[in-house]
């Protein structure tokens, strides 16, 4: 196996490990140790790879990143032809899809919350991009803006478990929200 590969598989590793002694023990108790031990390999392999723990959360969000990133991008590739707003839709289905794989989502936020806040700012950075798209394909760039900031008070009150809507009511008002015909009477002229 080349290094490269072998690289690779150690981050994958690392990460799964991380996750699971977060969803297990908690944030609190994500140390060094414990991923190598949940990991099945060395403190010293481990450090080559990630000196320290917040390099570990960090690699933990930038996966969250990149799955969701990657999941946009095929959601727009097989619908985004037949969409209005396809940037704004493609982000209505991303806030479903963490909302139904919330455990990885929740518990990596959660990890990084309590270690190390600042590691958030690449998800403000992330999110302004974002909404600046989907505000510059919108004919109603307040109304755009209005269903997307909808998406994201349904993920984080599903995440933090505060969410009163059932999963079958938070499915359909998902897709209201996707459907812009139902939109266009309150878009501004």
């Amino acid at each position: 196996m080349d290094n490269t590969t072998r690289s690779e598989r150690t981050r994958n590793t690392v990460i799964q490990a991380a996750l699971t002694i977060i969803v297990r023990d908690g944030p609190k108790r994500l140390t060094l140790d414990a991923i190598a031990r949940e990991g099945g390999m060395s403190k010293g392999g481990l450090m080559h790879q990630f000196p320290t723990k917040a390099a570990v959360l960090k690699a933990l969000l930038e996966h969250q990143v990149s799955y969701f990133e990657n999941f946009s991008k095929a959601y727009q590739a097989e619908h985004g032809a037949s969409l209005v707003e396809p940037e704004l839709a493609a982000q209505i289905a991303v806030a479903r899809e963490a909302v139904s794989q919330q455990q990885s989502v929740v518990f990596a936020i959660l990890g990084v919350i309590g270690e190390d806040p600042g590691l958030l700012s690449m998800f403000r950075e992330l999110d302004a991009k974002r909404l600046e798209a989907i505000r510059a394909e919108a004919a109603d760039p307040e109304l755009a803006t209005l269903r997307w900031m909808a998406t994201r008070g349904m993920i984080l009150t599903a995440i933090f478990g505060f969410c009163p809507l059932s999963p079958d009511e938070r499915e359909r008002l998902f897709e209201r929200l996707l459907d812009s015909r139902q939109w266009q009477a309150f878009s501004k002229p």
